[in-house]
């Protein structure tokens, strides 16, 4: 009896892949006529799938072309620190409302690092998905942004406009804002100021890091401590025991989050240096978690849910065929509460 493939059983992209020994993302580009596999590469996968019963189906392939109604969002953090994360958790609610009026759903995804994200996009386009993806996070030196570029996949990044590619961005102003935070603290009469960063390769890490580095500067203040972390409660809490514990720790901390403002607090308190007393604590970001201890903490705020439906307007509008302008949403508003106040007797 020859052998090959049953009659009754349901030719699938997925079954080709693993007869050509590809991936299915390349499959579907072979077959749908799509850039993204080499001349050799799309022989193969066109031999096997034809030895397989695969053919054309012309109103499939009208239907594979037709908007999917859904957008792509992929976020290259660990998915422990999203679940206690509040930024994401409001950017994505407002992606989500400004989605739903227009009928599109999100199409939501956790990985580890920027090539499962390309893989993650690369099949998404390809199996058509969705109809175009919300890019955060941005690296000074990205990955992801060749692949968006080449695959001329409608996008939004949110960060800074960059060079590298031609999706429109969307963004606040993280340098006036620090400096903001910065001139508060001076006015207070503190001199030895210190910044508790996020990721180190992230582009809004190194600008807000080069606008508070600045803004000392201009105060003629002496040379900050700043420390790279992962956003992290627990690297919050230690970061705040290392700046303490310095021979002249800092009078005021300015931190990337509120949940690492937060865990500087407790800290803090677990060693009695008193806040504001001791130590004046600024937040990077202002959700409920400012509010519910005590003292209540002082942070740069912003509207982050009007910030995800600016980007998912933007992202709508490049999915309709329009060429989107850069779009800088308002700038965080530093709000004063009670762990900010003049540094106390040296310690």
């Amino acid at each position: 009896m020859a052998s090959g493939p049953s009659s009754s059983k349901r030719l699938t992209i997925s079954g080709i892949a693993d007869e050509a020994g590809v991936s299915t993302a390349a499959v579907s580009y072979a077959l749908n006529g799509l850039p993204g596999v080499s001349a050799d590469t799309r022989q193969r996968i066109l031999v096997v799938a034809d030895r397989m019963g695969w053919r054309p189906n012309i109103a499939a392939r009208s239907l594979s072309v037709a908007k999917a109604h859904a957008v792509g969002l992929v976020i290259a953090r660990p998915a422990d620190t999203l679940g206690v994360e509040p930024f994401f958790m409001r950017f994505i609610s407002g992606v989500e409302r400004e989605l739903a009026r227009a009928g599109f759903a999100l199409v939501l995804q956790v990985v580890d690092d920027h090539r499962s994200w390309n893989a993650t996009v690369q099949a998404w386009w390809a199996e058509r998905r969705v109809d175009g993806v919300i890019v955060t996070d941005i690296h000074t030196k990205d990955a992801r942004l060749p692949l968006v570029q080449r695959l001329a996949i409608p996008a939004v990044v949110v960060g800074r406009r960059q060079p590298r590619i031609s999706a429109p961005a969307v963004w606040s102003d993280d340098d006036a804002a620090v400096r903001a935070a910065v001139d508060h603290l001076a006015g207070l009469g503190h001199r030895r100021l210190a910044r508790v960063a996020g990721l180190r390769t992230f582009d809004h890490t190194s600008v807000r890091t080069a606008a508070f580095l600045s803004a000392v500067a201009a105060h003629g203040l002496p040379q900050p401590t700043v420390l790279d972390t992962d956003y992290s409660f627990e690297a919050g809490a230690d970061a705040t025991r290392e700046l303490l514990a310095l021979r002249r720790p800092p009078t005021a901390v300015i931190f990337d989050n509120d949940l690492m403002a937060v865990a500087a607090v407790n800290v803090a308190r677990d060693l009695g240096v008193p806040v504001p007393g001791g130590l004046s604590i600024v937040a990077g970001d202002d959700s409920p978690l400012c509010l519910l201890g005590t003292p209540q903490v002082t942070a740069l705020s912003r509207d982050v849910a009007a910030y995800g439906a600016q980007v998912a307007r933007t992202l709508l509008e490049a999915v309709d065929g329009k060429r989107p302008e850069s779009v800088v949403v308002a700038t965080p508003e530093l709000v004063v509460r009670a762990s900010t106040g003049a540094p106390g007797p040296a310690r």
